[in-house]
This record gives C-alpha cells, sequence and structure tokens, in this order.
C-alpha cells in the first residue's frame, strides 16, 4: 500500500509504552503511517523519528507546528495522564482525530473537556483499549454474549506490578497529579473497562478499600486496592490493582452454566490462556502474543477512512474515569456510593 494511502500519525509523549509498542507498531500497521513524534528533548525525539522511521520530530514547545503538516491526520497522546487534556484538546481544535492511551485523564473533568473539545471540533477520539481486538478476549465476549456461561453472578479481576521503592519506574507513577492515582488508575483501568465491556453493562455502585506499607514511595497515592463494583443484573465484580505483587494479571468469569478464565489478561507481551468448564466440559485455549498495538491503529485509521465512530470511544474512557472516582470516593468514605455518569 502506497504510504500516503495511509493514515498519518504523530505521537506525542516517547516514554516506556510508546518505545516498546506503539512506535514499533506501525511497522506491522498495514493502515498507519508514523509521520511525527513529539518529546520533551529534540535529541530524543530525533533519535526515536530515526530509529522508527518518522519524517518529523518537534518538542512540546513546537507541537503547534507539529498539529500543522497535513499529512498528520491523526494524534495518538502516550504522554502522562494529568497531560493528556492539554495535547488532545490542541490536536482537536486542529482539525487533528485523537488516540489516547489509558486511563484517558487525571481527573473526571479532564476527561470531559477531552470529549467535549472533539464533539465540538467534530474529530473522531478513541481510547486506546487494546483488549477489545485481541483474540482471546474477544472470545471470552463471545462466550459471555452467546449465554454459553448463563447468567453472569460473578467477575473477578486482578492486575498486579512489583515496583519497589529505589527501582527505576518512573517518578510520575506516585504523582496524583500526573496519574490521578496509583495502580487503580494505572492498572486497574484495564480491570474496569475490560469487565464492563465483556459483560455490556455499566456498574451502579463501587466500595473499595486502600493501603499503603511503604510509605516512602506511596506518599500521594495508593500501593494497593481492592474494590467491588455492583452492577443492576445483580452481578457482582471483584478487582485488586496494587504495585506490590509480582506481575500478573487475570479475569475470572463464574456464570449458571460455568466459569472461564483468562490469564494473562492485560499484558501484551505474554502467551495467554482461557480455560473453564462449562455444563462438565473442560475449555482450554491458548494464544500466542500478538502486537494488539497495531491491530489498534489498524482500527482506528479505517474508523478516520469510513467516518466510523471507533469503540471504544473518549466517552467510554470518560465512564472509567468516573466509575474510578466513585472507587477512590468510596475507598475515603469507608462504605458503597453511587456511581453517577
Amino acid at each position: 500500500m502506497p504510504a500516503r494511502k495511509r493514515i498519518g500519525f504523530a505521537v506525542v509523549g516517547l516514554g516506556s509504552i510508546s518505545q516498546v509498542a506503539v512506535l514499533p507498531a506501525f511497522a506491522h500497521s498495514k493502515k498507519a503511517e508514523l509521520v511525527s513524534v513529539v518529546s520533551g528533548r529534540k535529541e530524543k525525539a530525533w533519535k526515536l523519528a530515526l530509529q522508527f522511521n518518522a519524517s518529523q520530530a518537534f518538542t512540546y514547545d513546537e507541537y503547534a507546528e507539529c498539529l500543522e503538516n497535513p499529512h498528520v491526520e491523526a494524534v495518538y497522546i502516550a504522554t502522562p495522564p494529568g497531560e493528556h487534556e492539554k495535547y488532545a484538546v490542541q490536536a482537536a481544535k486542529a482539525g487533528k482525530h485523537v488516540i489516547s492511551e489509558k486511563p484517558l485523564a487525571a481527573t473526571v473533568q479532564q476527561a470531559r473537556n477531552m470529549v467535549e473539545a472533539c464533539r465540538r471540533a467534530k474529530v473522531l477520539f478513541m481510547t486506546a483499549y487494546r483488549k477489545y481486538f485481541e483474540p482471546s478476549t474477544v472470545l471470552l465476549k463471545k462466550m459471555i454474549s452467546t449465554g454459553d456461561l448463563g447468567r453472569i453472578d460473578i467477575v473477578h479481576t486482578l492486575f498486579t506490578e512489583l515496583r519497589p521503592f529505589g527501582d527505576n519506574s518512573p517518578s510520575w507513577l506516585f504523582s496524583r497529579k500526573l496519574c490521578g492515582g496509583g495502580p487503580l488508575t494505572d492498572l486497574g483501568v484495564y480491570c474496569v473497562n475490560t469487565c464492563r465491556w465483556l459483560v455490556g453493562e455499566e456498574p451502579i455502585a463501587a466500595s473499595a478499600v486502600t493501603w499503603v506499607r511503604d510509605g516512602r514511595r506511596y506518599k500521594e497515592v495508593e500501593e494497593g486496592v481492592a474494590f467491588r463494583l455492583d452492577f443492576p443484573s445483580g452481578m457482582i465484580l471483584q478487582g485488586t490493582a496494587a504495585y506490590s505483587a509480582a506481575f500478573s494479571s487475570f479475569i475470572h468469569v463464574h456464570g449458571e452454566k460455568g466459569w472461564a478464565a483468562l490469564s494473562p489478561a492485560f499484558a501484551f507481551e505474554e502467551e495467554r490462556r482461557l480455560n473453564g468448564k462449562i455444563g462438565g466440559h473442560w475449555l482450554q485455549k491458548t494464544f500466542k502474543p500478538i502486537d494488539e498495538f497495531a491491530l489498534e491503529l489498524d482500527y482506528f485509521a479505517t474508523c478516520i477512512k469510513k467516518g466510523h465512530k471507533p469503540e471504544p470511544d473518549g466517552e467510554q474512557g470518560l465512564r472509567d474515569i468516573i466509575i474510578i472516582d466513585a472507587i477512590y470516593r468510596a475507598a475515603r468514605k469507608g462504605g458503597s456510593v453511587r456511581i453517577k455518569y
């Protein structure tokens, strides 16, 4: 496919997720082309531009110049969450479509501002949830939606990483202003979004507890959180996110006809195993790692070409921030709170 038949992207924010996953994905994408990169340092931007075949490199101060390029049709925002709003709003005003990493923002108001800016500018806005395209999760959703598991009663989900004091974790992960919270916003957002997408239902109440064991690092954000979400159908979701345990994730779905478990559930570099027992019959399938980010880019590029609203859109990202905010309020209150969208 000739280069200019593809949708041109600028990637804003060149941290770990960009270098490990987003930028390499363009080499595997069939419909998206990397045009520009934007970073805090020009030297870093040009180094990565050359490495990943981008034709332009800019600093954050030069972002407006990046947006003037007509070949940049969309912007992929991968800065810390507290900075997503300013780059998304500026891109929307310039007529560029926007895809933003999760969590969508650090606060509910920031997320609302992003959604409204894209709506006013009539540009497409997508939250970068790759689970919507990953085969094992897609199969699990199909099993739920077709009734293979029957009425869903309980979902258990977890996502943990070990980030002890003194390691090389970026400092913004522990800043409430830049991240909005701790592992709940960074990891738990996957638990929240993926599970409500799987069951096709929105939670109506939240309760939670948070904890801090190491006060040297966890001064502004929690070290771990355990939460419960109640759904209109009566289904209960139990979730955990923490920076105090080994890298691990799972989703367990329990219904009246059987159960299914996906683990690892959220890491993109590991083999996945989906197993369960339905009507007395065992299920076991293995899924090799694939480039989920390339699938995400191709999907959004197709939406842009055809003028289709993406799923998940910015509104879905906003809803997750509203739910996360309710979880934090419930933890502070020490009791259940209603979720108001």
